[in-house]
């Protein structure tokens, strides 16, 4: 175990190096930009998102019944890696149209069958769990 945390480490170590030096090759001003990202990124999570999220999980087990809380966070988790995902190009669609091989899908109408996907698939897991136990002498 101790051999697999220091070929850990070491590895960390020289894949900081690598994006140490890779940062050190741009220039100023793409210099104060990463910082600003980097810095908002941070803040905007710390400050908005997570007690966003901290807000929407209290409320969430007010409102669920007790045996719907793990399979309503899986789908909440699932749902916002979603919208993190697709909000990029979410309404951009032909954005480019001098290349219309870029962005040329109907990405809402994607964005929403895979929430409805897997929210559909919240409900079913947690409808086996009901029939599951159920069947389970206690």
């Amino acid at each position: 175990m101790t051999a697999v945390r220091v070929l850990l480490l070491l590895a960390g170590l020289w894949l900081g190096w690598y994006g140490l030096s890779l940062l050190l090759d741009l220039s100023t001003p793409d210099l104060l930009s990463v910082a600003v990202w980097f810095t908002g990124g941070i803040l905007l999570h710390d400050a908005v998102f997570a007690p966003l999220c901290a807000a929407v999980g209290i409320a969430a087990r007010r409102i669920l019944p007790r045996a719907w809380w793990a399979a309503g966070a899986c789908g909440a988790v699932c749902t916002v890696a979603l919208v993190l995902i697709a909000a990029p190009v979410l309404r951009r669609g032909h954005a480019m149209p001098d290349n219309p091989t870029v962005l040329d899908r109907d990405y809402m109408a994607g964005f929403i069958v895979a929430v409805v996907i897997v929210w559909a698939l919240v409900v079913l897991a947690e409808i086996i769990r009901r029939r599951i136990d159920k069947g389970t002498p206690r």
